[in-house]
């Protein structure tokens, strides 16, 4: 007992020395700013940047996340906690991920060691640590974790896997403890709430958390197999995954899947539901290089500018890619009774994927989605390298120690030029641009940055390195308008010649699709800016790239919105503005911005019968108290005589 304790306190040294370099590793990449989903989700995003941290306050930071419609309240509250500590200071963001991080490789060591002590019980405590420290490790500095790192809003993902760690540590441990007392109730509800549990609070971070019943029941068929301690079959246990997996996942995919078959569904995207699954068999493939052997091209952060699959020979990588998936199916199965921690790797990987890379309308390729994934690589790659003497010749022992020490050495150092990068926004956005010049999203980074260095100097030398970069973004085919609108906004701000050919293509560019996500943001920043009074933008012009959106039906909500403030606070056409923003209000009556500035509009134009019947709808809306301000302002200009109320900017 004394001499296993030293082993354990020396291997649990040796994981406070690998958290110690992963913090050095990653130190350089915190000093660094916001991006991308950053704006949106925190900076743009006033909900968590509470004044006080009363309870109105920290319920309307809880439910503003734009990110989903489940609104994500506990990332969303940290961010709010962060804000209330450090204000809106990216460095204390990115501590508070990397704490997250380092969190979640201690979890990752406890797991290791419990999966191999419950699937070799022969095996003995000090080889089990050894392994656990060398994925614990690897995965701490795997280049495609660093996202989930240094990408701020990406704490949603990190956060909600310290959930799934935990109900995975728990249900293993408490799934043990049900081996040795066979016929034990309280270990059959223990390993219940080791799964619900942590998927409820998991959630509130983001949604991916609600795979743990199905990592816990890969667990299960590949370790326990569903066995009581005499052999025989566990019903209970059976009872419980159909209650928490099989049960919800049906009641789920009769929910989602009547509404994915609707072409509506996939409007905003520039693929189908069988292109994306055909696309997504690459994707998936492609992440295990990422993972495995990652070269710095490939990890380019964006990858909007990733080929869909139109066949399985278009392009032919696509029935490779079948094989391939296949082929590492197959292998799963013949190694679940020699390796079957291999086997619950290879199950891992493939079974996280299940909810980003099949029928959802997500974007294809993110880095992130791979943080719970990895670490099914990385436990398959360890059960199946012979880093023991007793699991292969003294050759093939020392050639895995050397292909391990490789693989660490290369991934660690590639996480740490990596996290240099992020480290300063001009140096990542120039990194990041040459890791994939078809990127239209890392070209218009790269020229965006250069706007903001410039800070709005026609004469400064960052004005000039701006034009290329933004208009090889906006030339790209699979671009979004933000090029454009990045190339009118820079020229207006700094009262310089706005070409036609700038115009002509965004308008086009909206005529020939739906607009998504980043064209709505343009538009939006457009017409801010000239309601500001910054951007002296043609009205023209403006309406027509408004009109060219509206096009296509259904409008979006927030695009309606968008263009009934352009024409209520800059065109003056209020019966225009009014008319937007009502069918803003009918296509998403449950968000309460759209309906309070519909309320201010019907106040402005003294039709306060009508305000008082939307006042009524926005009471509803109160959950928390967190509208009792824009409420109780409302309620006031409802007293306030209409002559009083009425001015040209009230929305």
């Amino acid at each position: 007992m004394a001499l296993d304790t030293l082993l354990l306190r020396r291997r649990l040294s040796w994981l406070v020395l690998a958290l110690i370099i992963t913090a050095g590793i990653y130190w350089p990449g915190l000093h660094g700013g916001w991006l991308f989903d950053d704006y949106p989700n925190i900076v743009d995003n006033h909900g968590v940047q509470p004044a006080s941290a009363d309870i109105r306050s920290l319920v309307g930071a809880a439910l503003s996340s734009p990110a989903s419609d489940f609104k994500r309240p506990l990332a969303s509250l940290s961010f709010a906690a962060n804000y209330l500590a450090t204000g809106l200071d990216p460095f204390g963001m990115k501590v508070t991920n990397l704490a997250i991080h380092l969190l979640n490789g201690w979890l990752v060591f406890l797991l290791t060691r419990v999966l191999i002590l419950s699937a070799d019980r022969s095996s003995s405590k000090a080889s089990a640590n050894s392994a656990s420290l060398l994925v614990a490790f690897a995965w701490l500095v795997l280049p495609i974790n660093l996202t989930s790192v240094l990408y701020v809003v990406q704490r949603m993902e990190s956060m909600a896997n310290v959930f799934v760690l935990l109900g995975l540590i728990g249900y293993v441990r408490t799934r043990e403890r049900l081996l040795d007392n066979e016929g034990d109730w309280r270990s059959t509800a223990l390993c219940a709430l080791c799964l619900i549990v942590p998927t409820a609070i998991g959630v509130l971070a983001k949604e991916t958390a609600i795979m743990l019943p199905l990592y816990a029941a890969l667990v299960e068929v590949i370790i326990f197999r569903f066995r009581s301690a005499n052999g025989r079959l566990d019903r209970r246990l059976l009872g419980l995954f159909m209650a928490v997996l099989v049960l919800p996942m049906a009641i789920g995919l009769a929910w989602l899947v009547p509404s994915l078959l609707k072409p509506e569904s996939w409007a905003t995207r520039d693929f189908t539901m069988g292109t994306r699954l055909l696309t997504e068999m690459r994707v998936v493939v492609d992440y295990i290089a990422w993972t495995l052997v990652p070269l710095p091209h490939a990890l380019s952060f964006y990858h909007d500018d990733y080929v869909v699959s139109s066949g399985l020979l278009s392009p032919w990588t696509t029935a490779t890619s079948l094989c391939t998936l296949g082929a590492l199916g197959g292998a799963a199965w013949w190694l679940r009774l020699r390796k079957p921690l291999a086997t619950l790797g290879i199950l891992l990987f493939l079974g996280c994927h299940l909810l980003t890379a099949t029928i959802l309308p997500l974007e294809l390729v993110y880095e992130h989605r791979n943080y719970f994934a990895s670490y099914g690589l990385l436990l398959a790659l360890a059960a199946l390298l012979p880093l023991r003497r007793s699991e292969g010749s003294t050759i093939s022992h020392r050639a895995s120690h050397v292909l391990a020490a490789a693989l660490l050495l290369w991934w660690t150092g590639l996480t740490a030029t990596t996290a240099y990068a992020w480290g300063e926004p001009l140096r990542l956005a120039q990194t990041l641009a040459e890791r994939d010049p078809n990127s239209p999203r890392a070209q218009y980074e790269l020229g965006r940055t250069y706007i903001i260095y410039s800070h709005n100097d026609p004469q400064s030398p960052y004005t000039r390195l701006a034009y290329a970069p933004l208009e090889r973004a906006a030339a790209l085919p699979a671009s979004s308008i933000l090029p454009q609108q990045a190339l009118i906004f820079m020229n207006s701000r700094m009262g310089l010649p706005l070409k036609d050919e700038w115009w002509d293509s965004m308008i086009a560019k909206l005529t020939s699709r739906r607009p998504g996500v980043q064209d709505e943001s343009s538009m939006a920043s457009l017409a801010q800016c000239a309601e500001r009074n910054q951007c002296p933008l043609p009205q023209e012009r403006m309406r027509s790239m408004f009109e060219a959106a509206l096009t296509h039906t259904p409008p979006s909500p927030r695009l309606l919105a968008t263009y009934a403030d352009y024409a209520w606070n800059v065109m003056g056409n209020r019966s225009l503005g009014m008319s937007l923003q009502t069918q803003a209000v009918g296509t998403s009556p449950h968000e309460a911005a759209y309906l309070v500035t519909l309320i201010r509009m019907l106040l402005a134009q003294g039709d306060h019968a009508q305000a008082q019947e939307r006042l009524k709808q926005l009471e509803q809306l109160n959950l928390g108290g967190h509208l009792d301000e824009q409420l109780g302002q409302l309620r006031n200009q409802l007293d306030t005589p209409p002559s009083l109320s009425s001015g040209p900017n009230s929305p």
